[in-house]
């Protein structure tokens, strides 16, 4: 027999951040705690509104499952005498587990018999666990910032104002922060009023005709409807914006969409500048023509029904163009200046007291810029321009609209910049110097931007780790991992080969002649490198690659990111090939072998067998090929010529013994099974693949 289950706890409105997080925590906690009291249920599912979290099990068992369990007791010998009657030992063991002395029984454990018990453990009934499981439950669950209120030690999210427990039509009675657990709910804060509930299954439907819709998911879907209707009215579209969508869906409890106008006189402003204070501060969707083009609407949610939409619209309409009034006169008077005259500003602007100002800041960013720049063979006139791309990818920090509106960094600097006829690229890369922004943002695009998007990343990641700022566990408040992210993953998109070390090690140099004090490079560079190579792994991984390639590879090399990502992704493709056994056990087999090779000079005048000097010979006119490849980062060519060693290795391993007496001879063939290591691991160390 079953019942369905429902908990409720009910609260101050919750921050809409905390909602995905408390879903995953209760459903989660509640699937584990039921498994350890052993109830059986169909399924479970967790409702989340701002003024409540809430728990609906469907189909509960009555009662726990029984169980056997098997009882270690004393040895035999402990437990019987010599004429095999039960001693007091065992006696005594019995009666501990419930059981008769002649239920006992022999059981061998390491060689030695012991005697056990069966013992049948009935299960208890449901209702009388549910009361303890609901107070570990909602005690289990943590928040970022929880709240303390009354005279209650206790934290919870917001200060929880009643609780529902229901087991059928039964009440599960329990007590907490002086709350007592019934059956009455509470609705809409002020449309709704008390809900009595007889039954879990009427949970839903109580609750919509009190106004609120307890069900995220469908509450979400109602308000995606409603935006899409509302914009198609407008003869337009909203863009798809899971977060700002999911942020609205945990803001209310009773959607109801409306569509408002914005003053045609702010629509000549860039897009950014009218979007951002709709989506960051008021969550509201903009809606767009067919072009993609801005149409001056906006579409928000209110958490209530239809009522006076004309005057909510209107408030609403008050509030933003308030605003937009506030982004068009720090636009205004941004213009007035050229964004090349507030760079000086930027000596005045702090970045990090132990790292100096923004201004030192721009001058280490042109500087290692331009050293990125010859890296990547850049062209005198495409070095300029990231030259004047750093100069300027940090002005508008001093701008009027970056300080209201801090989101619109690098958007307003290229803006700003193409009023001042600054050339394109410039412009690009000053907006693009930030990105990758988020995970899944996209890669700057052009050069400029690339450039100076590494420089910018590296400087943070080189003088964070020099202070003695370094992630930890969950801790990254100054997104060390995403920026290290971003370079990794750009330098795998270029076609030269830039190693990371030179990069820490020229960063480095430039804070040193600014006179900025960091730790000795020598001491930083193990945990700098270590944390770049995490993040060629983890990005690697993401990619599809397996563990064990990227073992193979990254013990070989570990700090150029694109010759890394080629070799993997040959790898990968390589160790799927039909010949490819035949190429690992030859590899595997040398590198086995040759760990017994001394670090003195072998000759290879003293091999002897034709199969060892045929050998010798054919890696004399492989390796130099195989070089030659990888040098070029051709790795799948590379493995195709080396792989023509197999046949004469394996020859090799037919015809002689390694380990010889002949101390010459040995150390000759021992050197034989180096030289080939060193063209066969053209893929990686290879002994490290499962």
């Amino acid at each position: 027999m079953s019942k369905d289950f429902l908990l409720e706890i009910g609260m101050e409105e919750m921050p809409a951040k905390f909602a995905p997080g408390a879903v995953t925590q209760m459903e989660n906690n509640a699937r584990k705690m039921l498994q350890e009291l052993r109830l059986e249920y169909e399924s479970i599912k967790v409702y989340v509104t701002p003024r409540r979290l809430s728990l609906y099990v469907q189909d509960l068992a009555e009662k726990q499952q029984d169980i056997k369990e098997e009882a270690k007791g004393p040895a035999k010998k402990a437990a019987y005498d010599a004429d095999g009657q039960p001693t007091k030992a065992a006696m005594g063991f019995a009666r501990g587990q419930g059981v008769a002395v002649e239920d006992l029984y022999l059981k061998e454990f390491n060689g030695v018999p012991y005697v056990y018990a069966l013992k049948h453990l009935p299960g208890e009934d449901t209702a009388k666990l549910l009361p303890k499981f609901c107070l570990d439950l909602i005690t289990s669950l943590n928040f970022p910032k929880p709240m303390r209120w009354g005279h209650y030690e206790v934290r919870f999210a917001r200060p929880i104002r009643w609780l529902v427990a229901l087991f059928g039509d039964q009440i599960i009675p329990f007590s907490y922060v002086g709350l007592q657990s019934g059956r009455t709910s509470q609705g809409h804060r002020t449309l709704g009023g008390y809900v009595r509930l007889t039954k879990p299954a009427d949970y839903l439907e109580a609750l919509e005709a009190a106004y609120v819709l307890a069900d995220q998911d469908r509450r979400k879907e109602t308000i995606r409807e409603q935006i899409k209707a509302l914009a198609a009215k407008a003869g337009g579209n909203v863009d798809e914006d899971e977060d700002l969508l999911n942020e609205v869906n945990n803001l209310l409890e009773y959607p109801t969409a409306l569509l408002g106008e914005v003053d045609v006189k702010y629509m000549i402003m860039p897009e950014e500048v009218i979007t951002t204070p709709m989506k960051e501060h008021q969550r509201y969707f903009p809606v767009r023509g067919e072009d993609g083009k801005l149409l001056p609407y906006f579409i928000t949610v209110r958490n209530g029904d239809g009522t006076s939409l004309d005057l909510v619209k209107e408030g609403n309409k008050k509030v933003l163009k308030a605003r937009l009034e506030d982004a068009a006169f720090y636009y205004r008077e941004d213009l007035k200046k050229p964004l090349h005259s507030l760079v000086p500003q930027l000596d005045r602007v702090v970045y990090h007291e132990k790292l100096g100002t923004v201004g030192q800041r721009v001058e280490r960013l042109r500087k290692l810029s331009a050293l990125i720049a010859d890296y990547l063979g850049l062209k005198v006139e495409q070095k300029e321009l990231v030259d004047r791309t750093a100069l300027l990818a940090k002005a508008d920090l001093i701008t009027h609209m970056v300080y209201d509106f801090p989101e619109l960094q690098g958007t307003m600097g290229a803006y700003y910049a193409g009023s001042n006829g600054e050339p394109s690229e410039v412009c690009k890369g000053i907006v693009e110097h930030y990105m990758p922004r988020f995970a899944g943002d996209d890669f700057p695009q052009c050069f400029t931007g690339k450039v100076v998007s590494i420089a910018d990343k590296l400087d943070a990641i080189v003088g964070a780790f020099g202070v003695g700022i370094q992630p930890t566990g969950s801790q990254d408040p100054y997104a060390l991992r995403r920026q290290a992210l971003g370079i990794v993953g750009m330098l795998m998109q270029e076609d030269k080969d830039l190693s990371l070390p030179i990069l820490i090690q020229d960063s480095y140099q430039i804070f040193a002649d600014q006179k900025i004090a960091l730790e000795p490079l020598d001491k930083i560079r193990p945990a700098l490198e270590d944390f770049f190579s995490q993040r060629i792994r983890y990005v690697l991984q993401e990619n599809g690659l397996r563990y064990d390639v990227l073992d193979a590879v990254l013990a070989q090399q570990a700090d150029r990111p694109y010759s890394i990502a080629g070799q993997a992704k040959a790898l990968a493709v390589c160790r799927e090939e039909e010949g490819f056994i035949s190429y690992l056990n030859a590899y595997v087999r040398c590198a086995n072998l040759s760990k017994k090779a001394s670090d003195a000079s072998w000759n290879p005048s003293d091999l002897i067998d034709p199969a060892e000097i045929e050998l010798w010979n054919k890696l004399q006119q492989i390796a130099p090929a195989v070089k030659s490849k990888t040098d070029k980062l051709e790795y799948l060519e590379a493995y195709a010529q080396a792989a023509q060693l197999i046949p004469n290795i394996e020859k090799l391993f037919e015809a002689v013994m390694i380990m010889v007496e002949e101390e010459s001879l040995r150390a000759a063939r021992l050197g034989l099974l180096q030289e080939c290591i060193k063209t066969l691991g053209c893929l990686g160390d290879l002994t490290r693949l499962a």
